[in-house]
């Protein structure tokens, strides 16, 4: 740098911004201004940068960035020289004209260089390009920031002053803007945006700043300032943090041991929704507890952005808190009201509760009928009918009486609380009111956490359902969805998956997995598409085929994720193994033969073979012993005949690392043959022998996994 260093501060002070894209648009905002100013050498790429979001501002703060960059030496390629100078090395026309347009003339001829591009000589034009001012270069770096900038919707609004049609210059913003600072140091840097010209004011909270405007004395006192004089906490982070503190604070105040819900999603919400965060402790009538807790946390939390309190047992008290904007000496009247707000809430799901309970789980699946699926594949009540073949199948092969009873009942009712009146108003609760309302109706806990946990896993690491009804009423539904919309052609894009098809294929790998189920993913796929028979155009090729290549490769990419490597994962499901369940005990045998010495070299061997073999469509795996002639053949066909009965035996038993490790004495025997055996022998009798030889062992070795896929 060639220029004083100083802090810069620059904010943006609009209208409330949407609190869910706050932290999203302040780091957006505070990282592209930052990038910006390093690309054009203003600031340094170690220098600091401090986000600041509020729900009325966005700001950033950031260390050593110079009034001037520093000059650049710049060299530009003109022309080759074969047509910027003539025979005599005078200058051509149209070297002079490219000159010219640099602003130089025919005096800067003999200052050009000469260099090499690609296989020709040309000619470059040096000079010193000046460093952009810190004005020139936050103006860019600001309309860049603001450009790039996260919109979730973009609105339009008229500029009232400094523009050239006051009342009719428009401006598109996420909120409309009405202050802009930027200070280098306690100097104003003189840039504009959004019709707006930068200075030092800004304002604090709307009802409790303590001056108005907030006049910053320089880039530096910014966040103090903002907290003394103006009421807010500019940081998201520390106003987080603060509300987090608060939160459990208040919780103490209460007694009892009881804690505010933890909600991430929730916290940071509010964080985007306050200033100056006051946290007040609230309740509600004890006879609202009768109602799930689940129905009263969603509608305080979804609607009303209160923290309920839970006690030592993790059950709702009738205690929750607030997060005020605001801290008047007396708060009674602010803890009223949210008490008068959440009250008619909890009453509605009360109401709703009460009238449920008054039809039968089983009265309301006729009701399903009149619901629609999809278009092409009827409504919820024919769903439930495929839903409920599918798991009864999948029963039958699990368990005996109990489990088919349980799991079809389970798949009959299980979507039968979509047509009542509080999965009406909150759809979040599916499954966990079919469970209450179960149990209600007297049904054995068995179906009632079934009904409830046949959505699971509803999102990444998410449990799976508690019991083995559940895991069947689960699988079933999810392959019926997985199944009829492959079947339709109904299928995720790269940024659109309406159906949540990925999400359904990984929960169904995830239980063929973790539960190790004796179930082979071909035959649950044939199973569940034959329950589509009846659907006009519906494709059993891709509900089958090409669902399976869908689910294995989300299962490729989920080993990935927990640390296998790609060659690995690519041995293991190579030959498309059909019991998942079996999968992470193939993994784990190709990973522990690929830590044996020899097996680089068997992976390569494995590799040549399936390549000679590719070749040898005539061949077939018998093998006779009166046509070996060589040493090295009569050796590996003997070694074979000792090791591959041993490995299969470890393999049939379920020990593949076992086989695999009993495989790796054919190393010396396996490159033996290969040094000193002809394969494609001119002999027909000789060559077909020792290509079945190769296939015998081919297939030997890649019982487990295709071991060439390990091969460098």
């Amino acid at each position: 740098m060639t220029s004083v260093q100083k802090n810069l501060l620059v904010e943006l002070f609009v209208e409330e911004l949407p609190p869910k894209a706050l932290k999203k648009l302040g780091d957006a905002f505070a990282g592209v201004l930052r990038d910006q100013l390093v690309a054009q050498g203003l600031a340094e790429p170690a220098s600091v940068l401090t986000a600041y979001a509020s729900p009325r501002r966005l700001a950033a703060h950031l260390t050593h960035v110079a009034e001037r960059a520093a000059d650049k030496a710049v060299s530009q390629k003109l022309m080759p020289v074969a047509v910027g100078l003539d025979a005599s090395g005078q200058p051509t026309p149209a070297l002079l004209k490219r000159l010219a347009a640099l602003g130089a003339d025919a005096s800067a001829v003999p200052g050009l260089k000469r260099a090499m591009d690609g296989k020709a000589e040309a000619l470059f034009y040096e000079s010193t390009a000046k460093g952009a001012t810190l004005a020139e270069g936050l103006q860019k770096a600001l309309a860049e920031a603001i450009a790039k900038l996260p919109i979730p919707k973009v609105m339009s609004y008229q500029l009232e002053s400094g523009c050239e049609l006051p009342g009719w210059s428009s401006v598109s913003f996420v909120r409309p803007a009405h202050g802009l600072v930027a200070l280098h140091g306690d100097a104003v840097v003189p840039v504009e945006a959004l019709g707006l010209k930068a200075g030092r004011e800004t304002h604090g909270h709307r009802f409790e700043a303590a001056v108005d405007p907030v006049v910053l004395r320089d880039a530096n006192s910014y966040a103090l300032q903002m907290q003394d004089e103006g009421a807010v906490i500019a940081s998201f982070e520390a106003r987080r943090t603060e509300i987090a503190r608060q939160l459990a604070a208040a919780a103490v105040r209460v007694g009892g041991a009881v804690v505010p819900i933890h909600d991430d999603a929730l916290l940071d919400e509010v964080t985007a929704l306050v200033e100056r965060p006051n946290v007040l402790v609230c309740s509600f009538e004890r006879e609202f507890l009768e109602v799930p807790q689940e129905c009263l946390i969603l509608t305080m939390k979804a609607n009303q952005k209160y923290f309920p309190l839970l006690d030592a047992s993790n059950r709702l008290t009738n205690n929750f808190l607030v997060v005020s904007n605001i801290s008047p000496e007396d708060a009674s009247a602010v803890v009223g009201g949210n008490e008068r707000v959440v009250r008619p809430r909890l009453a509605d799901a009360k109401f709703f509760f009460d009238q449920d309970r008054k039809k039968s789980l089983a009265s309301r699946v006729e009701s399903l009928g009149k619901v629609v699926y999809h278009n092409k594949l009827g409504t919820q009540g024919e769903r439930v009918e495929r839903v409920m073949r599918i798991a009864r199948g999948m029963a039958e092969k699990l368990g005996g009486a109990a489990l088919i009873a349980h799991a079809v009942q389970a798949a009959q009712l299980a979507k039968a609380d979509l047509v009542t009146d509080m999965v009406g108003e909150f759809p979040e609760l599916q499954g966990t009111m079919g469970r209450y309302y179960a149990l209600h109706d007297g049904l054995s806990a068995e179906v009632a956490d079934a009904i409830e946990d046949h959505y699971k896993p509803r999102f990444a690491g998410d449990e799976l359902p508690r019991n083995m009804a559940g895991i069947v009423v689960a699988l079933a539904d999810k392959l019926e969805t997985l199944v009829g919309m492959f079947g339709i052609g109904n299928l995720p894009t790269g940024d659109r998956d309406p159906f949540a098809l990925r999400r359904h294929a990984l929960g169904v790998i995830r239980m063929l997995i973790e539960k190790d189920l004796p179930l082979k993913l071909d035959a649950l796929l044939q199973d569940a598409a034959a329950q589509f028979k009846d659907i006009d155009g519906f494709d059993t090729g891709k509900a089958t085929a090409e669902l399976q290549d869908f689910i294995l490769d989300r299962l490729a990419g989920s080993l990935r994720e927990q640390g296998a490597s790609a060659q690995e994962v690519d041995a293991v499901l190579a030959p498309r193994p059909q019991r998942l369940g079996e999968v992470p005990k193939l993994l784990a045998a190709v990973r522990a033969f690929a830590a044996l010495p020899a097996a680089a070299a068997l992976a390569a061997a494995n590799k040549r073979i399936g390549n000679i073999l590719k070749k040898a469509p005539e061949a077939d795996a018998h093998v006779s012993e009166l046509l070996l002639k060589e040493p090295a053949e009569k050796a590996l066909h003997a070694a074979m005949a000792e090791v591959v009965p041993a490995a299969n035996a470890q393999f049939d038993a379920g020990d593949y690392t076992a086989s695999l490790q009993t495989l790796a004495a054919l190393r010396e025997p396996v490159d033996a043959f290969f040094d000193g055996v002809m394969v494609n022998a001119e002999q027909a009798d000789l060559r077909l022998n020792r290509l079945g030889l190769l296939m015998s062992l081919h297939a030997a070795m890649n019982r487990v996994a295709q071991l060439e896929r390990l091969a460098a």
